[in-house]
């Protein structure tokens, strides 16, 4: 078994987009489009592994709101491959104006990684 994909609700579907292909080598599908729903989605593919889909509603903050409540996920890690790479792809991350939470590390887990947020506030883990 594997994790196929992760899905993230967006405000700002494109703007999603362009950081995770700027910055994680994913490759996009063409957008898709449901009319009924008014629902929009990529789906973010890496060469190997695991897939991102990015998922808008123009409702989505009443959809939300419409769910029962519920913990969810604090964070999804992509691993870059080197320490260096880790330190390299944080620091692009920030030149680019971008939000690192938690500075490249090891961890008490033995994990050499750093903490960034997407646009939209979710917590990526780089991990080499």
């Amino acid at each position: 078994m594997k994790i196929e994909h992760i899905a993230i609700w967006t405000s700002d579907l494109e703007k999603m987009r362009d950081f995770y292909l700027r910055f994680f080598e994913l490759e996009a599908n063409e957008k898709y489009y449901n009319p009924k729903k008014k629902f929009s989605s990529y789906f973010l593919s890496f060469k190997k592994g695991a897939r991102i889909e990015l998922m808008h509603r123009p409702d989505i903050s009443e959809f939300m709101d419409n769910r029962d409540a519920q913990l969810g996920l604090t964070h999804f890690a992509i691993s870059v491959g080197s320490k260096e790479k880790v330190d390299a792809l944080t620091e692009t991350i920030r030149k680019n104006g971008f939000k690192v939470i938690g500075e490249p590390r090891t961890t008490g887990d033995g994990y050499y990684e750093s903490v960034i947020a997407d646009p939209e506030g979710n917590w990526i883990e780089i991990t080499e």
